[in-house]
């Protein structure tokens, strides 16, 4: 299992300290922020008082969730989640008149600065959380239990892979992923030409059998063997990696996934497997890799003919 970054850490223990200080402030003077913001203090300070309590405890919870933030998160997802609602709250009031927009300090010492390190700890414990190898582990033993892939067509992985037949292995991300409906696609339409190369496609994932039969059908290859992979065993035997931030959800894979998705058609559906694994191919012959085609992102796609029939030459 991956160590966790430290930054994270710091940042909690930081954010716990901030929280308990200004609680602290807003307990034992509840009229300080009213009076340098220039309106007047409430009739009851003691429920302006009960929010300082409210603060301090989340700096409680903060402090604790520093020791391993992918195991607490959903104590930085409620963080978070306190810190986007607490100023869309105060843009309301100030929009209306209730509040001052001299009250905005307080939003973003109290909000806006920590969007980004807490989104970013979220991503990294969806990541962490994502991966195969650390959801299954084997009672106190560290050692991922991992599945073994099995093939539709109920040959023997290493038998298959060692076959006389030269073939593409197409590794798909996650089966609800736009891009793994277009790269299927592609595949049906471009697997004449593979075939007249003398190359045989087949499609590795991470779903059940049952679940992508109903998959291959759909676009078209239910004669096309596939393999599933669910722990993405083959994924990283072949060194297909997980993808970053920017990988999985830079601006070209907006643009494109807006263009898969909506103006091809085709979709999107349920996560099924590790959201962050990117894909690729890799042509095989007799066990041997003859050539691997990594995907740069998450806008999986397949070599063409013409780049195969150069490998094979």
């Amino acid at each position: 299992m991956s160590q966790p970054p430290q930054w994270p850490k710091v940042i909690l223990k930081l954010a716990a300290i901030y929280n308990l200080l200004w609680g602290l402030w807003v307990i034992l003077f509840p009229g300080h922020l009213f009076a340098w913001t220039g309106i007047e203090p409430p009739n009851y300070p003691g429920i302006w008082q009960c929010v300082g309590m409210i603060v301090g405890v989340y700096g409680i919870g903060y402090w604790f969730a520093a020791s391993d933030f992918r195991m607490h998160w959903p104590v930085v997802l409620v963080g978070f989640l306190g810190k986007i609602f607490g100023p869309i709250g105060f843009l309301q009031s100030a929009l209306t008149g209730a509040l001052p927009w001299s009250w905005g300090i307080t939003i973003v010492f109290n909000d806006l600065i920590w969007w980004w390190p807490f989104g970013a700890m979220l991503f990294l414990a969806f990541k962490h959380h994502s991966d195969p190898r650390n959801r299954k582990l084997l009672g106190n033993d560290l050692t991922p239990q991992l599945a073994v892939p099995q093939l539709s067509n109920n040959e023997s992985l290493e038998q298959f892979l060692s076959s006389d037949r030269k073939r593409l292995l197409v590794f798909i991300r996650h089966a609800g992923c736009t891009f793994c409906r277009e790269t299927l696609a592609k595949l049906n339409a471009h697997r004449v030409q593979f075939q007249t190369s003398g190359v045989e496609p087949v499609v590795v994932h991470m779903s059940t059998l049952d679940s992508a039969n109903r998959m291959m059908k759909s676009k078209g290859l239910s004669e096309v063997v596939h393999i599933s992979d669910p722990d993405c065993t083959l994924y990283q035997r072949f060194g297909f990696k997980r993808g970053t931030f920017l990988q999985l959800f830079g601006p070209s894979v907006w643009r494109k996934g807006m263009q898969a998705a909506i103006f091809q058609r085709h979709g999107l559906g349920k996560l099924e497997g590790d959201g962050f694994q990117l894909g690729g191919s890799v042509l095989i012959k007799k066990g041997k890799v003859l050539a691997t085609y990594p995907c740069e992102d998450a806008t999986s796609s397949i070599p063409n003919s013409k780049d195969i029939a150069s490998e094979l030459e």
